[in-house]
Formats: structure tokens, sequence, C-alpha cells
């Protein structure tokens, strides 16, 4: 049994059209064609019954040492990417329920 609370990393996202996102970052990764986050968008009202989605975006550098995170374009590194984060979520997640 973990005594650590667990304490969810919330990050906010600026949209092109200035507009702000609310997000819980759920994992990220590294691989040979760059890094990745994978976000799970927060409901504005916490009583609204949540989904189980995520995004994937790339992870670029960007001004003030600060991120830039972009949509992935390509079809092919966007299912080699979701699948990585899909598994890693399974393994994470069915050793919760073994427990």
């Amino acid at each position: 049994m973990c005594d650590e609370e667990y304490t969810p990393d919330i990050i906010s996202v600026i949209d092109e059209e200035g507009k702000e996102h609310i997000f819980e970052e759920l994992d990220r990764i590294e691989t040979d064609k760059g890094f990745y986050v994978a976000l799970s968008p927060l409901p504005e009202n916490p009583e609204e019954d949540e989904e189980d989605e995520f995004i994937v975006l790339k992870v670029e550098p960007g001004d003030n040492d600060e991120a830039t995170l972009y949509p992935i374009e390509d079809d092919e590194e966007y299912d080699e990417v979701g699948k990585i984060f899909l598994e890693r979520f399974e393994e994470l997640f069915s050793d919760d329920s073994d427990e």
C-alpha cells in the first residue's frame, strides 16, 4: 500500500484563440522522434461525469523556458505514440486492480 497522497499535475494551455483550457497531466514520454505528453481535460463543473479520454501533444522548447505543445500531425507518429501511452495506462491500472 502506498502512503503517499496522490497530487495531480494540473496545467493550463492557451489555444491559438487565447482561450484557456485546464488539463491533468497523465504521463510523459520520450521517443526517438521527440517528447510527448498525455493530458486529460478537467471538467468545468467537477460534478460532471468524467469520460476516460486523453489527448497526446508533442512538446517543443518554447520562449522563457516554457514548453510549447503542438498537435501531432503525422498519423503514423500519432498512432505510435498513442499506442505507447495506452500500453502504459493499461499496465498502470492493471497493477492497481490486482492489489
